[in-house]
Formats: C-alpha cells, sequence, structure tokens
C-alpha cells in the first residue's frame, strides 16, 4: 500500500467498505434462511435468530424429505438441468467452431441468421402452439429443448475459438491431423474454461426455471422443484402429506412456515456445492473476448 498514492488508498479503503457491505447485504438473508430452517417458527418470530439448542429442531427437513413429491421434484431438475446442459454445451460449440474458422462459405449468412433471434422470437402463443404441435407437451424435452441454445452463447464461444493462436491449428494439418481431430485433441480441451462458463450458466438457468413447466407440463411427477417450492412460498400452499389434517390452525402455520425455510435451503444446495468448484473455470471464462 505504501507504493499507493493517498488517494489511491482512500479509494482502494472505500472501495473494500463497499464491498464488505455488498457482502453483508448478500450473506444475510442466506445465514438468516439457513439459520430459520432449524428454529422453530414461533421462537423465530417472537426472539428472532437463536443459538439456544432447545430452540432448534429438523422436523422442516423430516417433513420435506418424507414428501414423495418434493423428493420427485428434486429428482426431475437435476435431469432437467443435466439435460439442458449437456444440449447447450454441444450444441453451442458445434456451431460456434463452424463460425470461427476462417475460409468457411456462408458463415456471415449464418451468423446474421443467428442474431435476427436475439431480437426478435414468435411470443408466448406461437411457441406453445408450435411445442403443441410436435407433441412436447407434459413431457420432458418440453423442458429441456426450448432455449437449450443462446445465440449469446455461441457469440462467446465462437470469439474464444478465433482467439486461439493460428499456429496450433497449422502445426496439426502439417503433421496429417484432419479438421474433425483439431477439433477434438486440440481445441475443444483448450475450451474448457468457456465451456464450463456456458454449463453453469445454463445449469442455473434451467435450475431457478419454472415458467416452462407451468405451461407446458400437466403431470404433477413431471414438476420440477422449483414450481413446487413456488407453490409453497408464492401461493401458500403446503403439500396435504406433509401435515397431519388433525393438527390446529395454528400448528399448521408453524409447520409451513418451518417447511418453507427447509424447501429453500434444500433448493440451493446444488448450486453452493456446484460454484467452489466451477470457479476457477468461471473467472477465466468471463474474461473470454475481452482483450478483443
Amino acid at each position: 500500500m505504501h507504493n499507493y498514492s493517498r488517494k489511491d488508498r482512500a479509494i482502494l479503503f472505500f472501495n473494500k467498505i463497499l464491498l464488505v457491505f455488498i457482502a453483508l447485504i448478500i450473506i444475510f438473508p442466506l445465514l438468516y434462511v439457513l439459520l430459520g430452517s432449524f428454529l422453530d417458527p414461533s421462537v423465530l418470530l417472537s426472539k428472532g435468530i437463536s443459538f439456544n439448542p432447545s430452540d432448534w429442531t429438523l422436523e422442516g427437513y423430516r417433513r420435506v424429505f418424507q414428501d414423495d413429491l418434493i423428493v420427485r421434484s428434486f429428482l426431475n431438475s437435476i435431469l432437467y438441468a443435466v439435460g439442458f446442459t449437456l444440449i447447450t454445451i454441444v450444441f453451442t460449440v458445434l456451431a460456434a467452431y463452424p463460425l470461427s474458422v476462417e475460409g468457411f462459405k456462408g458463415k456471415n449468412f449464418f451468423m446474421i441468421f443467428f442474431l435476427v433471434t436475439m431480437f426478435f422470437n414468435g411470443g408466448l402463443i406461437p411457441t406453445y402452439l408450435l411445442i403443441k404441435d410436435l407433441g412436447l407437451i407434459n413431457s420432458i424435452w418440453a423442458i429441456i429443448l426450448p432455449g437449450s441454445v443462446a445465440v449469446w452463447n455461441i457469440i462467446l464461444v465462437r470469439t474464444f475459438f478465433k482467439g486461439l493462436p493460428k499456429e496450433l491449428k497449422e502445426a496439426a494439418k502439417m503433421d496429417g491431423a484432419s479438421e474433425l481431430q483439431i477439433f477434438l485433441k486440440i481445441v475443444l480441451p483448450l475450451a474448457k474454461p468457456v465451456i464450463f462458463v456456458i454449463a453453469l450458466y445454463a445449469f442455473v438457468g434451467q435450475w431457478n426455471s419454472y415458467f416452462n413447466a407451468m405451461i407446458y407440463l400437466e403431470d404433477q411427477d413431471l414438476y420440477p422443484l422449483q414450481l413446487v417450492l413456488r407453490s409453497i412460498l408464492i401461493q401458500n400452499e403446503v403439500q396435504p402429506g406433509m401435515i397431519n389434517d388433525m393438527q390446529a390452525a395454528a400448528e399448521l402455520s408453524k409447520i409451513a412456515e418451518k417447511i418453507k425455510y427447509a424447501s429453500i435451503v434444500v433448493s440451493s444446495l446444488p448450486l453452493l456445492i456446484m460454484y467452489p468448484f466451477f470457479q476457477k473455470y468461471f473467472e477465466k471464462g468471463v474474461m473470454v473476448g475481452s482483450l478483443k
């Protein structure tokens, strides 16, 4: 810090204070929900956060994991997110690589064709009619296929491919490698950072999505976790299997609060587990194309 001027040190100090403040704004609600999921709702409402072991309970988690619909919807969400991510990666990479190859005829036409879809779309009703005519209503493909290929991702990956040294491809061609071998053995291994970033975006976006499921799914057994969570949090509907009909109304309200907090924590776990493993690739991938 002694190498910085007084003005620079003041700016850095202010930035640190600001970042700590923003971090606390983000972390406090997460900690509140996490701790609230273990506390008795009456204690949480009367005393707030308590670290007294007698005030803690696992009743909310027990009821969540005992409910077949939540467990099934959790597995459905994993299936949808993983399937959506794989399709996104495969088609994005296969579309981006030809657009990055010099001398590929028609790439300008295809690039313009893709860009048009960024500004114009068919709208909700035509999209629904298309999904219906394709016979995808009430199937997992209605959740996985629509929106799996984003033009922004294609542009991002294409920019990364174009930034790779040309000498690598030229050396591989001199050694007798085909275009497919260059793509599989040279380009893809070097593209890990941007592929992991695309995978993270796709997984998080699909995991948090419920709108398509609300429109296209009719069978409750196919519901993702976010749609079930929406009914619990927004519509204030707790699944019948979680609460005994003989319990009093006040007890029902307390248990509903437990279930809400526990459901939020359960739905957030996969993302919290993923981020540490993707962090190093995310830091590299977000800078793709920045120098250009």
